[in-house]
């Protein structure tokens, strides 16, 4: 399939699977600046692209002798086939050191994006650099005269031995030598040539580089304003059309006279106090009442009642010992310059920005890592199934069932301080008990261990990786999650999807899941690949779609899953049926009727949820004050608990007298361990109190594994192991 080119700049035919109906057709494919874009013929090159995938985000994964597949977390798959395995292994080597190429120049984009005003150390650094240079090459030309000083010497020896009366062979040999020599000579002049004619360039270019450079950055700027003057003008006219919508016919002059609290006194198109104002994520549609003053609802308690929330939860769970809460203080609305704080964090990780808690719910990662167990009982069905693919549907729906809270949680949750816990024990209810602890700061990372009288053990490690990109913010879990059955030895693992929350800096924020999900039962070798269909404005599909198979060792699909991740999850039995090649076609689940099987259903949102973030039964609990726990346990935490309760001024000016303290004490254990390498004693870093990093059995990777020990402290209410986080 002539692909032409070198290294990893390539072109050339290959086949790409379309649809069931028209199989594999032929397409051009031209790989070049770690980008892969594919056309319908060599001609179009030059007006239509088809689709283009971008390696540095993407997997390469070799199916058989001639066939492979790209694929960047669930966007864009293709399924490619080339005309042999030569042909084959040439595009997979050349894709691969594209990809690698792609990936250390976004790593080198991204470190360099963090530097600001740079332009005259630039300049420095560039003269610095070109004096080398110039100093190199001086060294080049002193190697150069001696080469020819002694070339010459050694030419002289060649032709005296030429004289000499030898036998024949030799003179050949030496013709031969001679002849090396001044080849030899003619090179390293042609180097010393080309190292100067490189100087030249570098010299010119130079000064080129730097207008380039400048004009990027002024353009950046630019771009950053517009942004913000977009931004701005969106929101005004928003709250333009607002009012406009609220004032009655008959009273142009009287602003604010509406029965509707949408327009302050002020008229909505007053700019002086709200020059650039955003409003909280989830509010930025509906515009806040009165600016300031919280909304007020009968489940507040007002500012006449003496008794804090704090103590009002007390008593509550003091009499009604088995009565989970049903219910948290409303969320009041706090308006909030959402800009000023999101353009200084583009292209950054959002793990290393401080964030007020305006953007948070009242739960810490921990908490939020232990909702993936709302819907335990999948596990317990899957337990109780005596054949391993069936068991392996109901963790494939248990999967997708973790991101049915998600559909609204626009807030993020608290990151959890270093040696943060969170314990949550159901045994009496549930027949469960969980425990999570954040194990490292940076990259923030949690472990969590459930395990279950029902015969199930669930546990984790997730690092969470997030990048801000202007109009969307992706957040990226890395960690494997385990999952193993007491009384068949079954053990499952599989890892998360890509999260993408969009419209940040205006409109209602919106959340995403893609990818694709690969669980694996490491005792048969039965397989589930899951795949979160990423949402499009112009696809007819229906929104949020996941659909999966179940495969055995050999490959051979036995079920179809099909489904939404915010609604339900439900499966066919797949009978074969010969294709008309000999193949065989797959009969899609729909055919067999009979056969379909409900394995989730996403539970209702409690009344008046949306007032309280959008929280399930279960995230409503899961803060409520608990005697015995752990004083690290998420739920004493003091910032987390003074925003659940509305104070939020409060809560911001804890939340940083909290990360403060965490600082004060890494850079003491910094300096314990330069003092204990300077006298030779050796020194462990930061370990974690309930979980033991080790490598994992299963994985061979390095994750933190529970070490036991928690319930039983718990028991003797013996915590003098604990660190002081609060």
């Amino acid at each position: 399939s002539g692909a032409g080119g070198s290294g990893s700049a390539r072109e050339g035919w290959l086949f790409k699977w379309t649809n069931y109906i028209k199989g594999y057709q032929r397409r051009w494919f031209v790989l070049s600046n770690g980008l892969l874009s594919y056309y319908r013929s060599k001609a179009e090159m030059r007006h239509t692209c088809r689709g283009t995938i971008n390696l540095a985000t993407a997997n390469i994964t070799v199916e058989d002798s001639c066939n492979f597949i790209i694929s960047n977390g669930g966007a864009q798959t293709y399924h490619l086939k080339a005309s042999s395995e030569v042909e084959r292994q040439r595009w997979v080597t050349a894709l691969e050191l594209a990809k690698a190429k792609a990936v250390k120049m976004l790593a080198e984009s991204d470190e360099s994006g963090d530097e600001e005003s740079v332009s005259q150390t630039d300049k420095t650094e560039l003269q610095n650099t070109l004096r080398t240079l110039s100093s190199k090459v001086e060294d080049l030309s002193t190697c150069n005269d001696l080469i020819a000083k002694h070339g010459t010497a050694l030419q002289r020896s060649l032709s005296e031995l030429e004289s000499l009366k030898l036998p024949a062979e030799s003179n050949e040999k030496i013709k031969q030598v001679n002849e090396r020599a001044t080849l030899f000579r003619i090179t390293s002049n042609a180097m010393i040539n080309a190292c100067r004619d490189f100087l030249m360039l570098a010299q010119t270019h130079s000064k080129k580089w730097q207008k380039s450079l400048q004009y990027e950055r002024d353009q950046r700027i630019r771009l950053e304003e517009t942004l913000e003057q977009l931004a701005k003008q969106h929101n005004h006219l928003e709250r333009a059309f607002r009012g406009a919508t609220v004032l009655p016919a008959n009273t142009p002059g009287s602003v604010g006279s509406g029965k509707d609290q949408c327009c302050s006194g002020k008229g909505d198109m007053s700019d002086e106090d709200d020059e650039n104002e955003f409003f909280d994520a989830p509010e930025i549609i509906t515009m806040p009442e009165n600016l300031g003053h919280k909304r007020t609802g009968s489940n507040i308690s007002g500012a006449s009642s003496d008794i804090s929330l704090d103590e009002q939860y007390k008593h509550q769970l003091e009499e009604t010992k088995k009565e989970k809460r049903t219910r948290i203080p409303y969320k009041p609305n706090y308006s909030l310059n959402l800009w000023s704080i999101m353009k200084n964090c583009i292209g950054k990780e959002l793990s290393k920005i401080p964030m007020p808690v305006n953007f948070n719910e009242p739960l810490s990662m921990l908490q939020r890592l232990t909702e993936d167990l709302e819907y335990h009982e999948l596990l317990d069905r899957a337990a109780k199934c005596e054949n391993s693919l069936e068991q392996l549907c109901y963790v494939a729906a248990f999967t997708v069932s973790s991101y049915s809270t998600t559909v609204f949680r626009t807030s993020k949750p608290f990151n959890p301080l270093l040696g943060e816990t969170f314990e949550l024990d159901r045994l009496e209810e549930n027949g469960y008990r969980s425990l999570c602890e954040q194990v490292s700061h940076h990259p923030p990372a949690a472990a969590h261990h459930a395990e279950s009288k029902n015969g199930w053990t669930l546990r984790q490690e997730i690092k969470i990786t997030s990048k801000f990109r202007g109009k969307y913010l992706s957040i990226m879990p890395l960690g494997t999650i385990h999952c193993i059955f007491h009384a068949t030895g079954h053990h499952y693992t599989w890892k998360k999807v890509t999260t993408t929350v969009h419209n940040i800096i205006v409109g209602k924020l919106w959340i995403d899941q893609s990818g694709e999900i690969d669980i694996v039962n490491h005792k048969t070798g039965d397989k589930c690949n899951l795949k979160f269909v990423p949402y499009s404005y112009f696809s007819r599909d229906v929104a949020r779609k996941v659909t999966g198979e179940v495969t055995d060792p050999s490959g051979k699909v036995h079920f179809a899953l099909l489904g939404t991740w915010d609604e339900k999850m439900e499966c066919f039995k797949v009978q074969p049926v010969i294709g008309e090649n000999g193949g065989d076609a797959r009969q899609r689940g729909h055919e067999a009727e009979d056969s379909r099987v409900m394995l989730w259903k996403r539970n209702p949102l409690p009344k008046n949820a949306e007032n309280m973030y959008y929280f399930s039964e279960l995230a409503l609990t899961l803060n409520a004050w608990e005697s015995g726990t752990a004083p690290t346990d998420s739920r004493l935490r003091p910032d987390q608990r003074l925003m659940e309760n509305g104070r939020w001024d409060e809560a911001n000016a804890e939340k940083q007298r909290l990360e403060e303290k965490q600082r004060l004490s890494r850079k003491k254990r910094e300096a314990e361990a330069m003092k204990a390498t300077e006298d030779g004693t050796p020194y462990d870093p930061y370990k974690a109190l309930w979980f033991e990093r080790k490598k994992d059995p299963v994985t061979k990777e390095l994750t933190h594994i529970y070490r036991g020990e928690y319930w039983e402290c718990k028991e003797k209410q013996d915590w003098s192991s604990c660190p002081d986080i609060f």
